[in-house]
């Protein structure tokens, strides 16, 4: 009897969701038989402990749904601290398929307003230091990453927050900043000129690794405040993101309520990436056992 990769579309044929964002997303009382599940992954540990359950579907069948708290209990970890690498492995090994990110951003944008949804299907990767992928290290691959989300995925998202009447923009591209600290008044002008729409911290290399990982990936940007190039509003601060977080976090909930219930059972319905199919350039032969091991979950099923 042949043993099924963990990482085959054989194995990957029911949909799994996976949510990164704030603690407080999973605390829903739709989310039944839960558990929270510590791991280990070759890349180290991840922010924190997932949480695993259960929602109901439109159908009636079960939805498995993976959480974890992107910076942490507490929100103890910067963006620059942030293990993506291991946090991404870890929803891999939990079967994740598709993946919604929720995050805060500020808007470059007179038009996009705090409190106001963004979908952003574009990023501009500006962060410095984060490793952006499983590979190297004797393995060399390169995956495509022109539309780095999943159009089904975000079309999903889209109806979702169309039916709770929340003001959306339903595309748009982030910037990816550093941080920790907020822009200065002539990035944020800089920026504006480029053409984009939000800017954030955390969609890189998140996005990314989503994609090395195989994972369908839809971010929710939850917008904040005008950044510091409004002359009329006051500049970001702490204070100003987390109150309007706090007002959205009840949003973002339904929102995640209302994709699972309409995600379909089967990944054929809703097709995840398969996007390290031909990315290895490095001959199976010239891997050795470790750098084997170390990727087996992401490119083990094509390497034979």
């Amino acid at each position: 009897m042949s043993v099924v990769h963990p990482a085959s579309p054989q194995a990957r044929e029911r949909v799994v969701l996976g949510v990164i964002g704030g603690s407080g997303l999973y605390d829903m009382e739709q989310l039944h038989r839960c558990e929270r599940v510590s791991l280990e992954t070759p890349f180290g540990a991840p922010s924190d402990a997932y949480t695993v359950g259960e929602i109901e579907r439109e159908d009636g069948a079960p939805l498995r749904t993976v959480f974890l708290p992107r910076h942490g209990a507490q929100h103890r970890l910067l963006p620059g601290e942030i293990n993506y690498r291991a946090n991404l492995h870890g929803l891999k090994q939990l079967g994740v398929t598709h993946l919604v990110a929720v995050s805060a951003v500020g808007s470059l944008r007179e038009s996009i307003a705090p409190g106001d949804v963004v979908l952003p299907d574009q990023f501009i990767d500006l962060t410095r230091g984060r490793t952006s992928t499983f590979f190297g290290q004797g393995v060399a691959a390169h995956v495509q990453f022109g539309e780095p989300t999943s159009p089904e995925l975000r079309a999903l998202v889209t109806a979702a927050v169309r039916e709770q009447a929340a003001t959306l923009h339903a595309a748009g591209t982030c910037i990816v900043m550093e941080g920790p600290a907020f822009s200065s008044r002539a990035e944020s002008e800089l920026y504006r000129g480029w053409g984009a729409h939000i800017i954030g911290m955390t969609a890189m290399p998140e996005a990314k690794l989503a994609r090395e990982a195989e994972m369908a990936y839809a971010p929710i940007a939850l917008c904040t405040d005008y950044d510091c190039w409004h002359d009329t509003h006051e500049e970001v601060s702490v204070d100003s993101v987390v109150a309007v977080l706090k007002a959205n976090v009840a949003l973002a909930r339904r929102v995640l309520l209302s994709v699972a219930r309409k995600l379909p059972e089967r990944t054929s319905d809703l097709p995840y990436p398969q996007s390290c199919r031909d990315a290895v350039i490095t001959s199976p032969d010239g891997i050795d056992a470790i750098a084997r091991a170390r990727l087996d979950l992401i490119v083990g099923h094509y390497l034979g």
